[in-house]
């Protein structure tokens, strides 16, 4: 897998385990799961599934914005709650960012999410062409 490339910015939390922030491969921007992490003082942002879950849509637009892209070219989430009663909460936060065309989505309750949070959520984006790769013409 030649073109793999791991993509990192000091913008968004540190890893907390060995895993990339992301990685891009051909044209798509794979995120690892984001949890709500203050990216200034890398401490657990802990409140109610609404505060958690701005604070992980907020470090996810950090990575993607860094890595050239917006969050409506996201493709594919995937959101793990930690209890599912939570999650027309979760909508009501969620639903501000993804209004229009929203991405494809999958959601579980996952039990034990790392650090004990209320929510996780990964995503796969799609990258802009460089504009020197951009097609010349649709087909």
């Amino acid at each position: 897998m030649a073109d793999k490339k791991i993509f990192f910015t000091d913008k968004a939390p540190m890893p907390k385990g060995p895993y990339s922030q992301a990685v891009i491969h051909n044209g798509l921007l794979y995120l690892s799961g984001q949890i709500p992490v203050d990216p200034v003082t890398a401490q657990l942002v802990r409140g109610t599934i609404e505060e958690e879950t701005e604070r992980v849509i907020h470090n996810m637009k950090i990575i993607i914005e860094e890595a050239g892209a917006k969050l409506e070219d996201i493709l594919k989430v995937t959101c793990y709650l930690a209890d599912m009663e939570d999650l027309g909460r979760f909508n009501d936060v969620y639903k501000n960012y993804f209004s229009e065309n929203p991405p494809v989505r999958t959601t579980v309750q996952a039990a034990g999410l790392p650090l004990d949070v209320q929510v996780e959520i990964d995503a796969i984006v799609a990258l802009p062409y460089p504009k020197s790769l951009t097609p010349a013409f649709e087909l």
